[in-house]
């Protein structure tokens, strides 16, 4: 099945897994591996390609599929099917996969050091700025700094021109000086006044780090740019959307 190739020292036991627009059975626009069925594709094609990548992961229970509304909540990932409102999940279950879907935004995977404990977030800079990631840290148990995150494909920099108010938003939540100035970082002036470029990468880095995160792998895609194996919302307006998986491996 098309993934992408992760990255990261994920400990024993733990399972994540990034698919890509190719290999499923959507048409176009929505070519070909949409897991999203709430932006127009054929239902039954989206089930299938959900079906598929449950299939070929040997995922036995029902992923954690949410309803994402670009806010902060992070709910207890179930297999009863029902999807929940949220835009994050966690786990301490085997086999309960968490899982967003992205096609900018970005996918943040989680888990403990132990092998114990894992959570999906899905970070527009809404919910990134908002405070997701620190909604996200609270249902572990242990020290953030015994966590490990995966930073998944997301519009990079050159590509992500953003309002005065998205800076203004990622300031005011500013934890310490030294965030500020991390954040700071992450933007750059654009030809228009009062927009700029902005590294969500970086300012995911730069949340993870204030809130005690400092094991932080990928970060290395640009969703916009790479038509052929990313879904683009910005690029492409009416498109899919990729799945991001991590789940705690059955015994």
């Amino acid at each position: 099945m098309n993934g992408l190739p992760l990255d990261w020292p994920q400990p024993a036991g733990v399972k994540a897994f990034i698919s890509t627009r190719v290999g499923g059975c959507s048409l176009p626009p929505y070519t070909s591996n949409n897991v999203g069925l709430h932006v127009g594709d054929d239902p039954l094609a989206v089930e299938k390609n959900r079906a598929q990548l449950c299939r070929n992961l040997g995922l036995l229970k029902t992923p954690q599929w949410l309803e994402q509304i670009h806010g902060v909540k992070v709910v207890n990932a179930k297999a009863d099917g029902a999807v929940r409102t949220a835009d994050g999940s966690y786990s301490n279950q085997p086999g309960q996969a968490c899982l967003v879907m992205t096609a900018d935004c970005l996918p943040i995977l989680l888990c403990d050091k132990k092998g114990s404990q894992v959570a999906a977030l899905h970070c527009g800079w809404r919910s990134l700025a908002k405070g997701i990631c620190a909604r996200g840290l609270q249902k572990f148990s242990g020290n953030p700094g015994d966590l490990i995150a995966y930073l998944g494909p997301a519009i990079a920099q050159p590509n992500f021109e953003v309002g005065v108010d998205v800076l203004e938003a990622f300031f005011k939540a500013a934890r310490s000086h030294e965030h500020r100035e991390q954040m700071s970082a992450a933007f750059i002036s654009a030809h228009r006044p009062l927009h700029f470029f902005a590294d969500i990468y970086a300012l995911a880095r730069a949340e993870l780090n204030a809130l005690g995160v400092t094991a932080i792998y990928g970060g290395g895609y640009c969703t916009y740019a790479e038509a052929e194996r990313f879904y683009s919302f910005r690029r492409d307006k009416t498109t899919g959307r990729m799945a991001s998986l991590i789940w705690l491996e059955e015994v």
